[in-house]
């Protein structure tokens, strides 16, 4: 029996019910090679599979990384040298899902989009992912992975300054995503005066549009979105994003 859009939307919908993010993924890849634009809903799904699946090995990456630094730290190369290739392991995985999801992006997404919003969720999704790649590559293969997460929040940047209105969540969580990008691929503690005014303004009017009758300014400064990327001194990290 052929399967239908209606069909994949459906399993993938199952499938993050049932925590299969793999299956979810696979599931919208169909709706995805289709060649036609995405809904919201059908966008969102896709979003969250590939989120789900990359983020579980972010994290072991992180872990791995971790027990590898204290055990070199301890002088314990037999275990050092078996946590390096458990890591390996790990990071090839995560080089697949990526270069997956950026060829889903490249080929059918981008191609499809026909709304701005559409084209700034998209590459904005193809810098995230080239960000992924970057925090683990080394080299010229992690420069190069920096170089067009750059070009890609830029692409995103550029289509949603035009034309997306500055209470957008989707160009909010762009400037934060670039944001992050800049502290920890770029080591860029210090954000340029006038992105970092650009930030302010969206967060600003961002949160005036959930909150219109908050005329206490102070209130915002409480919040802990705004804390952190406002208020983090160099050292300190951002959250994962």
């Amino acid at each position: 029996m052929t399967e239908t859009r209606e069909d994949n939307v459906y399993l993938a919908k199952l499938a993050e019910q049932a925590e299969r993010y793999d299956e979810m993924v696979e599931a919208m890849k169909k709706v995805a090679q289709l060649g036609t634009e995405l809904t919201v809903e059908e966008r969102n799904l896709l979003s969250v599979a590939y989120k789900n699946v990359v983020g579980a090995r972010r994290a072991s990456w992180r872990i791995i990384s971790s027990i590898e630094s204290k055990e070199e730290s301890k002088g314990n190369a037999t275990h050092v040298t078996r946590i390096r290739s458990y890591r390996t392991k790990v990071e090839d995985e995560l080089s697949g899902i990526c270069q997956d999801v950026l060829n889903v992006l490249d080929k059918h997404l981008i191609p499809a989009a026909q709304s701005n919003e559409a084209k700034v969720f998209y590459y904005k999704m193809k810098g995230d992912y080239y960000r992924y790649l970057a925090e683990f590559k080394s080299g010229d293969l992690r420069k190069d992975a920096a170089d067009k997460s750059l070009g890609a929040y830029q692409s995103a940047s550029d289509i949603a300054t035009k034309e997306l209105a500055s209470t957008h969540p989707i160009r909010l969580g762009l400037a934060l995503n670039f944001s992050v990008f800049y502290y920890e691929i770029m080591n860029r503690y210090e954000l340029d005066k006038s992105f970092k005014a650009e930030l302010r303004t969206l967060y600003r009017n961002f949160y005036f549009f959930l909150n219109p009758f908050d005329s206490k300014s102070e209130t915002k400064k409480k919040n802990p979105l705004f804390l952190t990327f406002f208020y983090t001194q160099p050292g300190q990290g951002l959250p994962t994003c």
